[in-house]
């Protein structure tokens, strides 16, 4: 079994920056494509970045390229996303997400999910 554990979301003011970590545990032997989702109040989740395996490969959605950066230090266990020039839309509770197969932006292919994480971003 695999943990994933979010960490470093809070309260931003609009323009701020935010970077969020997703700690893995568990069968940590091996790598896996690791993602980013997040959900609003009463919205489906949306994707927001993926990331392969060695980190050569990497999709971001529309909202947030440009002003989002996911990476990985697989040596840490550990994948990142840098949230710059924040707007109040990314208010949101993110999701990290580990897949077995395929860096992906369908929620479907991730078996693992951390528990989520508050970003709240004010005016």
């Amino acid at each position: 079994q695999v943990q994933l554990v979010e960490s470093g979301g809070g309260l931003v003011q609009a323009g701020g920056s935010l970077r969020l970590a997703c700690a893995t545990s568990g069968r940590t032997s091996r790598t896996y494509p690791m993602a980013w989702f997040r959900q609003t109040a009463g919205k489906e989740r949306e994707f927001v970045a993926t990331i392969s395996r060695d980190g050569t490969w990497i999709l971001y959605s529309d909202s947030v390229r440009g002003r989002f950066t996911i990476s990985r230090v697989n040596t840490e266990n550990t994948v990142y996303l840098h949230m710059n020039t924040l707007k109040l839309q990314d208010t949101a509770v993110y999701y990290c997400a580990a897949s077995q197969t395929v860096a992906s932006r369908l929620e479907d292919e991730y078996d693992y999910w951390g528990q989520g994480i508050q970003v709240t971003v004010s005016s």
